[in-house]
């Protein structure tokens, strides 16, 4: 035991449990977790609740990254017993019960994994370079920077290449997120850039979307599916399928087809891998780093551990989506509220509550409880669904007064480019030459030789 940290975490009344990562099971766990017979302790390497479903909305300047971020300390003041920890945990001793922490080892009587997901690149590093990923409010923020940076490269360009290739963006993943995406760079090219660049020649700005199956959003319904499509393609989004990018080197993209796009923006959203954390037997770990639970969401072979939302996979498959993170967080909580008898719990049962996603203004797709709604119907369930999820009333009313504002004005306030003296280096011209000096010794930093993490070099998150 760490003998400079645990004083600062009191001796527990009972047993202590220790989540982490504060993501929609972390937090949805710790607020039904009632019992006080449980010291909960929290540990995340951010000290903020990120709302991931809006992202790309931070991304394409939609909203404030503040009015989908909510402090762990104001969210769980009042409850009792309950402690914050900002750390990375790197390691657990499951003898010892023992957690290997960026603050020093922290003991736990109990131990709940909801690290949930990262950007999964398949091993290819190009792609991992180049291509921007939406898994954090940094990297959205940083994808906020770059395309307003491209368009005022774009008024710079000496050649006609140059700014096609600046105007042009590649999308990957047909999923909500990749949709999502798409469709709002389009509602940007319509409504809201041409305002900010009227030199711009707007047919240069191509938006084309990439899926390796053979139809976008497929764990909805075909036809929910077709209607996005059509939503898409109306707002001038071209929509490949039965393709994936091959590779990706910062100005052409290879499709799987050997086409290629000339584009100098790549969004990666075709895919994610659970968080990993060593220490537990290699045998627990599945693909993807997934781990496999019994029907309490217990790890197989350890009765103390327990596992939550896109890290865990029972005896069937679920999506890594919030609602199953969520209710295996009530489901863990209400269980060990009665105890350590296994006689008085239930086991987790999945309830598909449905699937939605938003094209743009008044054009939606949404599947509720078997009901499927499309257009102004679904667009408004969604925006009411997300809303409401949000945490805190101060960040559902900034959100909604920025909604009202951007459905009402066609306009959006939120184009900052919020620069960094630090960026990413496919952010930066490759011919500023003294900024390749220092981006160039901050990989030597790094341990695999990669890029620094957006985190990182930004320096907003911990």
């Amino acid at each position: 035991m760490n003998s400079v940290l645990e004083p600062h975490l009191p001796p527990p009344n009972g047993k202590r449990i220790v989540v982490i990562g504060g993501g929609f099971a972390g937090i949805e766990f710790a607020k039904k977790l009632t019992s006080r017979d449980f010291q909960i302790v929290l540990l995340d390497k951010n000290n903020y609740h990120q709302f991931q479903p809006l992202f790309y909305q931070v991304a394409t300047a939609g909203i404030e990254p503040s009015a989908i971020s909510y402090p762990f300390r104001k969210l769980f003041q009042n409850k009792p017993n309950f402690h914050f920890r900002l750390a990375e945990v790197f390691h657990i001793d499951t003898v010892t019960h023992v957690l290997e922490t960026s603050i020093g080892d922290i003991t736990y009587d109990y131990l709940v994994l909801a690290m949930g997901a990262q950007t999964n690149f398949y091993g290819n590093p190009s792609l991992e370079k180049h291509t921007f990923p939406l898994k954090s409010t940094t990297e959205s923020l940083v994808f906020r920077n770059s395309i307003l940076k491209k368009f005022e490269d774009a008024l710079l360009a000496k050649t006609y290449e140059e700014r096609k290739k600046l105007l042009q963006f590649v999308v990957v993943g047909g999923g909500p997120t990749g949709v999502e995406v798409s469709g709002a760079l389009a509602e940007m090219k319509k409504f809201i850039l041409p305002k900010d660049y009227p030199e711009v020649d707007f047919d240069l700005m191509k938006i084309f979307l990439i899926e390796g199956s053979d139809r976008i959003l497929s764990a909805m319904s075909p036809g929910s599916s077709s209607t996005a499509k059509s939503y898409l393609e109306k707002f001038g989004v071209e929509v490949f399928t039965n393709r994936t990018v091959a590779h990706y080197d910062g100005s052409v993209a290879t499709l799987s087809d050997q086409s290629t796009i000339q584009t100098s923006t790549v969004i990666w959203a075709a895919g994610v891998k659970a968080v990993r954390i060593d220490g537990l037997r290699q045998e627990v770990y599945l693909p993807n780093n997934r781990i496999k639970v019994d029907p309490y969401n217990r790890v197989t072979g350890y009765d103390n551990i327990y596992v939550l939302g896109d890290q865990a996979v029972g005896v069937t498959a679920m999506p890594q989506v919030a609602q199953v993170a969520i209710q295996q967080a009530w489901r863990l909580a209400k269980n060990l509220n009665k105890g350590f008898d296994l006689a008085k719990w239930r086991l987790f049962k999945y309830h598909d509550m449905g699937t939605m996603a938003t094209v743009g203004r008044n054009k939606a797709v949404a599947e509720i409880y078997g009901l499927k709604f499309s257009g102004f119907v679904a667009w408004f369930i969604w925006m009411f669904i997300h809303l409401i999820s949000l945490l805190g009333f101060k960040n559902r009313l900034q959100t909604l007064i920025n909604w009202a504002w951007n459905y009402f004005s066609y306009d959006q306030s939120l184009r900052l480019m919020i620069n960094s003296h630090k960026e990413p280096t496919f952010l930066r011209s490759p011919s500023s030459k003294a900024f390749l000096q220092v981006a160039s010794s901050q990989a030597k930093e790094t341990k695999d030789g990669s890029r620094p993490s957006n985190e990182r070099i930004l320096a907003t998150n911990p």
